[in-house]
């Protein structure tokens, strides 16, 4: 086999999608370690910030807000609700809308979950400000590709609730 040309636009190393794709591993890996003390994983743990934020939703939100599709999402809630993190209840107007709300055990876990954003931070070992770049950058390129492929500009998490 012949020598690896630098130059080569195939060549592993200068693929975005592979840096993406190995930051993302090693990013899942750290909350998956992290997030085993609360009994989460991590496709919970997005539902379980976007339910800090808001209390109660419809389904249908919480799917946009986490770029997750019903199929997706209907499991991943049942094993919460079952866990006494939240509940899904039919909404009184509309019976084919499911509110997904919050719980008082929920609400505590929000405790527990408090020093995660720091151990993460340090985890990277990039100071806030620059932390705070890349994820702009990598926003407006998941916004960027996204329009491109027609698909909505949409933030998707990386695993799936396992």
């Amino acid at each position: 086999m012949a020598g690896i040309d630098e130059g080569d636009p195939l060549a592993l190393d200068r693929q975005l999608c592979f840096s993406l794709y190995t930051a993302s591993r090693a990013l899942t890996g750290l909350y998956r370690e992290i997030l085993a003390d609360l009994e989460l994983t991590y496709p919970q743990y997005l539902v379980m910030l976007v339910l800090w934020e808001r209390e109660t939703l419809p389904v249908k939100e919480l799917g946009l807000a986490l770029s997750l599709d019903s199929g997706t999402l209907s499991p991943l809630l049942r094993r919460m609700e079952g866990a006494g993190l939240l509940t899904r209840r039919r909404g009184p107007q509309d019976e084919r809308i499911v509110h997904v709300s919050i719980t008082e055990e929920g609400v505590r876990l929000r405790e527990r979950a408090g020093g995660i954003p720091e151990r993460v931070l340090r985890a990277t070992d990039l100071p806030p400000a620059r932390l705070a770049e890349l994820q702009g950058t990598l926003d407006h390129l998941t916004r960027a590709v996204s329009q491109a492929t027609g698909r909505g500009a949409a933030r998707a998490p990386c695993d799936t609730d396992t």
